[in-house]
């Protein structure tokens, strides 16, 4: 399965047509846009033509059928013929109608302006429509967009997934590193420990008994040791890489669970760091942090 991103882009048009409710032949391109960015949940926003608004709950059953989550935006509009081929002469019928409608209501309201050319086209190219007449036009259409967002979408999240891949094996890389820089630093530390009881025990000249002092240098080089032993923080660092590969591996809905992983991998970071007793181990840190910053920024993107 896929890793899909929230963020996508898609746009069909199909030829419209209509004839039965006005008596006239109406050319007019049905035209549909939908674009999604990152959102913690599903958003949907509506923005429609007058003849589609009763169209709203069936493209938003569509929509929450395959996504589940980001921000998105439906644009349903109408495109009239731009070269006037479309523009068909409107029956007799309708303009003895559009006459009559206008006695009527100039009769009750004298100072109601005349229709005009303009006017009259416009209400016999639309007035008539009955919404439903774009059913399963605006059905047919979303489904077609949301097969081409989805491919979208897919296409990004297949980019996020490689960025990602590219980072965890960076960062696989610098736990290499660090894994063997505590246990030299130890021994160091223990040999530092161990000179500095021999200095003591020359001044002390004997008043303080050798077992004891020597074994408080080596209480203080263990607890030392301790104190920076970060085994612990790669090792969960390193179950949490493979997670976060099995998971891209696997797709589908894995974008929260990926951000608690980034989460917990800044956490291992940061307790490195903390931990920290050689500039060599500090740079690590930062680096790691580096790339697990980048990894957050994509994984907010996937859905």
């Amino acid at each position: 399965m896929a890793v899909y991103s929230m963020t996508g882009y898609a746009s069909a048009q199909l030829e419209a047509s209509d004839n039965e409710a006005r008596g006239a032949v109406s050319h007019r391109r049905l035209g549909l846009e939908i674009r999604s960015v990152n959102s913690r949940f599903l958003d949907v926003s509506f923005r429609m033509a007058e003849e589609l608004r009763s169209q709203e709950p069936m493209l938003r059953a569509l929509l929450s059928a395959q996504l589940k989550r980001g921000k998105v935006e439906v644009r349903a509009f109408f495109v009239e013929s731009a070269d006037g081929a479309g523009l068909q002469e409107p029956t007799p019928q309708l303009l003895q109608r559009l006459c009559s409608i206008q006695d009527t209501v100039q009769a009750w309201l004298p100072q109601a302006a005349a229709l005009s050319v303009a006017d009259a086209m416009r209400l016999c190219a639309g007035g008539g429509a009955n919404a439903s007449d774009w059913t399963d036009a605006l059905k047919g259409l979303a489904q077609q967009t949301l097969k081409d967002l989805s491919s979208a979408r897919a296409r990004e999240g297949e980019r996020l997934a490689a960025t990602l891949v590219d980072r965890v094996e960076q960062l696989r890389a610098l736990a290499k590193k660090a894994g063997p820089l505590v246990p030299k630093l130890v021994e160091q530390q223990r040999l530092r420990f161990m000179e500095r009881w021999k200095e003591a025990m020359a001044l002390a000249e004997g008043s303080v008994a050798p077992e004891m002092a020597q074994d408080r240098a080596l209480t203080e080089a263990t607890a030392f040791a301790i104190r920076i032993d970060v085994a612990e923080e790669l090792t969960r660092l390193d179950s949490h890489l493979d997670e976060i590969e099995h998971l891209l591996k696997k797709g589908g809905e894995v974008g929260k669970r990926l951000d608690f992983l980034i989460q917990e991998l800044h956490r291992e970071a940061n307790t490195l760091g903390s931990k920290s007793a050689t500039m060599e181990l500090t740079r690590i840190s930062v680096d790691m942090k580096v790339l697990i910053e980048q990894m957050r920024e994509q994984v907010q993107n996937i859905e």
